[in-house]
C-alpha cells in the first residue's frame, strides 16, 4: 500500500513538473511572438509610405483635411508622407499616361476616362469590391466597372448638366421651352448661355432625335448616324436648329469660365451647366436661384426634349504604385460615406454613396434636384477619342453662324465621318 501511495505521489510530482515546463515554454513563446510583432511594427514605422494624390484645384483644402484624417486613423500602422497635387479630373488621363510610372498614386478622374486607363493597365482593381458596390449607387458602380471588375472608387454622381435660371427673368413655365427662354432673355437684355464648342454639351441636341451614336465593342471606334436622312428628324434638321439657336439675340456660346463671369456681371440669366457652379449661382442670384431639367427645343417642326450625358467622378489607384495597398486604403477613405458628406457640405458635390445621398440636405439642394429630373433623359458617356474633335468643329461652325455657308448635310456628313473614322493604334 505504501509503495502504491509513493508511486502516485511520484506521478503527481512528475506531472506537475511537466505542466510547469509547458507553461514556461508557452510563456517563452508568447514573449518571443510579442517581441517579434513589436519588431515588425517598428520596422513598418521606420519605413515611410510615400504617396502622391491628385485632385481638382478647388478641392485642395478639403482633400488636405481628408488626408490628415487618414494619417491619424493609421498613425499606429505606418508613417506617411503624402503629397497633394493639382490635376483636374477632366485632364487626369492625359497627365497620368504621359508618365504613368512617375504619376500620382491616387487620383480623381471622370468616368469617360475609365476605358483608356484600363487599356493602359494604369488602374489597380478595387480589392474590397463587394463592399464598395453595396455602399454606392448602381449607376456609379457601373460607371467605374468593366467586365464586372470594379476599377475605381465612386466619388460623386453629379457630373452631368441641367439648366440654371434666374427666377426674376424666367417663370417656371418659361423654362420648359428653350424658344420661350430665348425670347424672355432677349426682352430682358440678358443671355441664355451654353458651350456649343464642346461635344459634351452639343450631344444634348442629338440624344432624343431617334438617331444613334455608340461606342463599338472594341471600346475604341464608334458608330453614328447623326447625318441620317431617312427619319422624321434628319441630321441636317438638328444642325439647322442649333444654328438658329446660336444666332438668336438671346443666346451666347460661352465656356464654363465665361458663364461664371456672366452670372457675376449680370449678363447671363440662364445657363446649361453642372453642380460645380451651384455656389456661384446661389451667391449671385440669391432667392432668385432656380434650377431645372433641360428644356425642349424646336426641330423639324416639333418639340424635342434636350438630352444630356450623365457623369460620375471616381478615385483610382495607380497599378504601378510602390505602395499600392496603402493607395487603395487612401482611395477608399477619400470616397467613404463621411467624406462624401463633407464633399457635399463644402463643395456641393452630389454623393454616389447611397446613405450620403439620402440626407435631407442633398435631397433639397436645387442643383441635385435638377440633375435628378434630367436623369430620365441622360445616358452614360461612352465615346471614343474620335468623338471630340469633329464635334468641336461642328459646334464652332454653327456657333459662329456658319460663316462660310456650308451645306448643312455635308457638314453633318463630315462630322459623322470624323466620329466613325478608324483609329490607327
Amino acid at each position: 500500500m505504501k509503495k502504491r501511495i509513493l508511486a502516485i505521489c511520484m506521478a503527481a510530482i512528475t506531472l506537475g513538473m511537466t505542466l510547469t515546463g509547458c507553461e514556461t515554454v508557452q510563456q517563452s513563446a508568447e514573449v518571443e511572438a510579442l517581441t517579434d510583432n513589436t519588431d515588425k511594427t517598428a520596422a513598418k514605422m521606420d519605413e515611410t509610405v510615400a504617396l502622391t494624390v491628385w485632385g481638382a484645384e478647388q478641392d485642395q483644402e478639403m482633400l488636405a483635411e481628408m488626408i490628415e484624417g487618414f494619417k491619424e486613423k493609421y498613425a499606429n500602422e505606418a508613417a506617411f508622407e503624402i503629397t497633394l497635387g493639382v490635376e483636374s479630373e477632366s485632364s487626369c488621363k492625359e497627365a497620368l499616361l504621359g508618365d504613368v510610372l512617375n504619376g500620382a498614386d491616387v487620383f480623381a478622374f471622370a468616368d469617360d476616362q475609365l476605358m483608356t486607363l484600363i487599356a493602359a493597365g494604369a488602374l489597380a482593381p478595387v480589392e474590397n469590391a463587394e463592399k464598395i458596390k453595396a455602399d454606392n449607387m448602381e449607376e456609379a458602380v457601373e460607371a467605374a466597372s468593366y467586365n464586372d471588375i470594379l476599377y475605381a472608387y465612386p466619388m460623386t454622381a453629379d457630373n452631368g448638366y441641367f439648366m440654371y435660371y434666374d427666377k426674376s427673368v424666367f417663370s417656371e413655365s418659361d423654362v420648359a421651352s428653350l424658344d420661350t427662354m430665348l425670347a424672355s432673355a432677349e426682352a430682358a437684355g440678358k443671355k441664355v448661355a451654353m458651350e456649343l464648342s464642346s461635344g459634351w454639351y452639343l450631344y444634348s441636341f442629338f440624344g432624343n432625335t431617334g438617331m444613334n451614336m455608340a461606342l463599338n465593342e472594341d471600346g475604341v471606334t464608334m458608330s453614328c448616324d447623326w447625318n441620317g436622312t431617312g427619319g422624321i428628324v434628319k441630321g441636317a434638321d438638328v444642325a439647322q436648329s442649333i444654328l438658329s439657336i446660336a444666332t438668336h439675340p438671346g443666346f451666347a456660346n460661352m465656356t464654363d469660365e465665361q458663364i461664371v463671369a456672366g452670372i457675376k456681371d449680370g449678363t447671363v440669366a440662364a445657363a446649361v451647366s453642372g453642380v460645380w457652379n451651384s455656389s456661384t449661382v446661389a451667391e449671385n442670384w440669391g432667392v432668385n436661384y432656380g434650377a431645372c431639367k433641360l428644356p425642349t427645343y424646336t426641330c423639324a417642326g416639333q418639340q424635342i426634349q434636350m438630352a444630356s450625358f450623365s457623369g460620375y467622378k471616381m478615385v483610382g489607384v495607380n497599378a504601378y504604385s510602390e505602395y499600392k495597398e496603402w493607395g487603395l486604403k487612401l482611395a477608399e477613405w477619400i470616397t467613404n460615406e463621411e467624406n462624401q458628406k463633407v464633399r457635399f457640405e463644402k463643395r456641393e458635390q452630389g454623393p454616389s454613396n447611397i446613405n450620403a445621398a439620402d440626407s435631407d440636405a442633398v435631397q433639397n439642394a436645387p442643383a441635385i434636384q435638377a440633375l435628378l429630373s434630367q436623369a430620365e433623359f441622360s445616358v452614360l458617356q461612352r465615346v471614343g477619342n474620335n468623338f471630340w474633335d469633329p464635334m468641336t468643329n461642328l459646334g464652332n461652325t454653327l456657333a459662329a453662324g456658319n460663316p462660310d455657308g456650308k451645306n448643312l448635310q455635308e457638314l453633318m456628313d463630315t462630322t459623322v465621318e470624323g466620329i466613325t473614322a478608324f483609329i490607327v493604334q
